[in-house]
């Protein structure tokens, strides 16, 4: 449905977008995801219409959006202060587009109420904007935003304003609200949106793809699923806060050692060399180039158990530095010379105190290695 390709922007003789391509399917939520001035919230206004590329094409159902303006493209727009109108009430907000379009009165009012009841606010018409919670109104602008059923709708950092406890119930509803709108306005296709997020706990609430984005250009993209568990780079697994990263090498393994190889990892494994030890890597997470030594390794949070006397694969031995009570589960922070390793354990496992000596094994399916540096 909407294609953009190779898309460049500088401000200032300083590249912000840097050849950004994406295809995005009819009824689909994309998430770009990023830090600040990574280039995400300048691609979103590019799509708008409120910036120009100086470079790269944005087409729409298989039209040119660089010759179509701002108001003709019929998108729908949701922003993080809401922008509703205070001295409307809140079916005079969410009235407000139909108007313009000019809608009849008795449309208005049948499409107001569908959306009103789409987003929880079905008795809210005569409500003052004054009255509502910061979520109550960021609901109104939404609905606002869905009511002419718009060809494509933009969110930036619709949240972003929410104090916690709102942020986390707002972001549980949106996506079954996206997906239930488009059977609501007559989009049978389903809703297409583009959301901008810093907030990797928001995109995979809400996303059916996420764009992850890294100085102006796409660093992965994929399924919130796929991303977690096959981050690409160590950026996007530091970002989505998979911070146990170290460098590696892969261990040549000589023809006397080949059948040992085979019975310890089964076919395809790899050894790993590292500051934590000799690491054994599942085959189906390498993905070195050819001849290839020098590798990053990512070992997620949850890899590590406590060691017994019959482990003998990817143990390590250090001392415990701390522990954080996190209700489920906690946090232990090992100390192996130099370099420190955060695991997520259950609350029930009794970990020594700290500086006293631990054993950690780690589960070779939560070993990643990640491509670059």
């Amino acid at each position: 449905m909407l294609e953009f390709t190779d898309v460049e922007k500088s401000f200032d003789k300083k590249p912000v977008l840097r050849g950004v391509s994406y295809a995005l399917d009819a009824g689909e939520i994309l998430v770009l995801l990023g830090p600040s001035g990574c280039g995400k919230t300048t691609l979103l206004r590019i799509i708008a219409g409120l910036e120009t590329a100086d470079s790269g094409e944005l087409v729409l159902d298989g039209e040119d959006l660089g010759k179509t303006a701002v108001h003709k493209r019929g998108f729908g727009f949701v922003f993080q202060d809401y922008a509703l109108f205070p001295h409307k009430n809140v079916y005079d907000n969410v009235a407000f587009g139909l108007r313009m379009h000019k809608w009849s009165a008795e449309k208005i009012r049948a499409r107001v109420d569908q959306v009103l009841d789409l987003v929880g606010l079905a008795s809210f018409d005569d409500r003052s904007i004054h009255d509502l919670s910061g979520g109550e109104q960021q609901r109104v602008a939404l609905a606002r935003a869905l009511a002419p059923a718009p060809r494509l709708l933009l969110l930036d950092e619709p949240l972003g304003a929410l104090d916690r406890a709102l942020r986390e119930r707002l972001m549980l509803d949106l996506r079954s609200i996206l997906k239930d709108a488009g059977s609501v306005v007559g989009r049978p296709e389903g809703i297409t949106a583009v959301y901008v997020t810093h907030d990797q706990a928001e995109a995979f609430a809400i996303a059916d793809q996420v764009v992850v984005m890294n100085e102006g250009q796409i660093e992965q993209v994929g399924s919130p699923t796929e991303l977690y568990r096959q981050p690409a780079t160590p950026f996007v697994a530091r970002f989505l806060g998979m911070g146990n990263i170290f460098e590696g090498e892969i261990k040549e393994i000589s023809h006397r050692d080949a059948e040992m190889q085979r019975d310890v990892l089964g076919q395809g494994g790899i050894v790993v060399k590292t500051v934590l030890g000799d690491l054994v890597v599942p085959p189906l997470s390498a993905s070195p180039q050819e001849g290839e030594r020098h590798v990053s390794v990512l070992i997620r949070p949850e890899a590590g158990r406590l060691a017994t006397p019959k482990d003998v694969e990817n143990v390590i031995h250090g001392v415990v530095v701390d522990v954080s009570f996190r209700g489920r589960y906690q946090i232990v922070t090992v100390g192996i010379g130099d370099e420190l390793l955060k695991l997520e354990m259950e609350t029930a496992v009794i970990l020594p105190d700290p500086s006293q000596p631990v054993s950690i094994v780690l589960d070779k399916k939560a070993i990643l290695l990640l491509e670059g540096a």
